[in-house]
């Protein structure tokens, strides 16, 4: 990988955070499938343009814009080398010839030398511990009259499907909220704040439009629970509780889990934000 300076992602990324991703690549790329549909339906792609996913992860919305630019291409970069290669795996056995994939820090990377004419992101580009140098990075790859389009998560409280498995795990816990704007799930999360950034980089014409979907995090509890209870972020939440806490907590998790199944699958309440603009 060339120059990284988003360290602390990159450690969790290409290391245990991409490898259960890579994993479970399948699992995890349907719980958004409905909320990349609403981005690629958003009039942003040609069939003609040169796309550049950021935040890739296992190719997903790369091959998906892909198959919207035929006569153009697609380009997913990630932190995660595990997941770049399940993305290259994933995208020759559909046949895909006009994607590629870059293992790349895109707050720094030169991602697009030549320039894209549109910059996707389905929740990866919420992550970077310096976002000012990073959306101008970005916008800098961009086409004058380039287009960028961005799916990121609303704050904690309005994303159930964070917000339950946090409260299952708590076990009597006051636990703390993520601070606004810090590199994580949520650090796109204030509309203003957004708006500031991407005018900063020289990004105009911003648009943010509200987006609730269900997510969906298993065909039924088992197996939601068996993706569930290896994240990132289960381990960080339950690492220092004893042995019996620990074990009450998952209890709690399965039982919320089986709360929310319904005949459609495990399914939560979320709201992101779909964020449009273009490059001078």
């Amino acid at each position: 990988m060339s120059l990284i300076a988003n360290v602390e992602q990159a450690a969790a990324w290409d290391g245990p955070e991409g490898d259960h991703w890579t994993e479970h690549a399948e699992h995890y790329e349907q719980t958004t499938r409905r909320h990349r549909g609403l981005l690629l339906s958003a009039g942003l792609l040609s069939p003609g343009d040169d796309v550049l996913d950021v935040g890739c992860g296992t190719g997903a919305l790369t091959r998906e814009a892909a198959r919207h630019v035929p006569t153009g291409t697609a380009l997913g970069v990630d932190l995660s080398g595990r997941m770049i290669e399940r993305a290259r795996e994933l995208t020759a056995a559909a046949g895909i010839t006009n994607a590629r994939f870059e293992q790349a820090d895109a707050q720094v990377h030169a991602c697009a030398p030549t320039g894209v004419d549109v910059i996707l992101s389905c929740f990866g580009s919420m992550f970077f511990a310096d976002p000012v140098r990073a959306f101008a990075n970005l916008a800098e790859s961009l086409h004058p009259g380039g287009r960028m389009g961005l799916l990121a998560w609303r704050e904690l409280a309005r994303n159930e499907w964070m917000s339950a498995i946090r409260d299952a795990l708590a076990a009597g816990r006051s636990l703390p909220i993520p601070p606004p704007g810090a590199p994580g799930p949520f650090g796109l999360a204030e509309a203003g704040r957004v708006r500031a950034l991407l005018a900063g980089a020289g990004l105009v014409d911003v648009e943010i439009e509200s987006v609730d979907e269900a997510m969906k995090l298993g065909n039924d509890a088992a197996d939601a629970y068996a993706l569930i209870r290896g994240m990132g972020i289960v381990h960080r939440l339950t690492d220092d509780l004893d042995a019996a806490s620990r074990t009450s907590a998952f209890d709690t998790l399965r039982a919320t889990l089986d709360a929310h199944q319904t005949e459609s699958g495990v399914l939560f309440d979320s709201s992101a934000w779909l964020i449009t603009a273009r490059r001078r």
